[in-house]
């Protein structure tokens, strides 16, 4: 039987039955047509969201022309927030104000500003308030500490920290990052992904490779 069941809106239940419902699987609870989220990503807020597109990513709206795209098995905790290119404003004449958005009729007017997609690969976990900017891409296996502000792109299995974002290091050697990302266990059925979590948290290389 699977420990993790992707249909589960709140994935967590305490040992005493409790349900956890400010932890929520992000598929299941967001439906917005600028926004993909991958099987078992998860995020966490101090209190349960009513909104949970617009608590990750309020600048991202249904007319808007960016998408941000978020893999499998990513977590994000308590203030997470991806700023999309919808939050830019006008920034080629004299005043950055956005006159037009206070009429209806010229609403539409910044529309056609330069806009670039938000990419998350699998198995991220961002910290703790962090903020990704607009046309970031988040490779897989990286981690996002805290407090941080990614203003570039993240390559896999690097950890960044600070305002703005620094590499801290890289979790791992080129040969082992080269490795996971050839095998991608996140494409596994969970079936074999548990069956192969010794190998998986306990970093044994062999023996994913084994399991391949």
């Amino acid at each position: 039987m699977s420990l993790l069941k992707a249909d589960s809106v709140h994935p967590i239940t305490a040992p005493n039955g409790t349900v956890i419902t400010s932890t929520v699987y992000l598929q299941n609870v967001i439906d917005h047509p600028r926004i993909s989220v991958g099987a078992y990503s998860y995020a966490s807020n101090a209190l349960p969201q009513a909104n949970w597109a617009q608590t990750l990513a309020p600048y991202l709206f249904p007319i808007s022309k960016e998408k941000l795209t978020i893999g499998k098995f990513c977590q994000f905790a308590h203030g997470t927030t991806f700023i999309t290119s919808s939050a830019n404003h006008p920034m080629g004449g004299f005043s950055t104000y956005p006159f037009k958005v206070f009429k209806p009729e010229t609403m539409m007017g910044y529309i056609d500003l330069p806009f670039r997609d938000t990419e998350v690969g699998h198995d991220v976990w961002i910290g703790h308030n962090a903020t990704i900017m607009p046309g970031v891409t988040i490779g897989s296996g990286a981690i996002i500490a805290s407090g941080a502000v990614v203003t570039k792109d993240v390559t896999p299995y690097t950890i960044m920290g600070g305002n703005p974002a620094q590499v801290i290091r890289q979790r791992f050697s080129d040969e082992l990052i080269s490795d996971l990302l050839e095998i991608s266990w996140w494409d596994w059925p969970i079936e074999k992904i548990e069956a192969s979590l010794t190998a998986i948290e306990g970093a044994d290389i062999d023996a994913l490779k084994a399991a391949v």
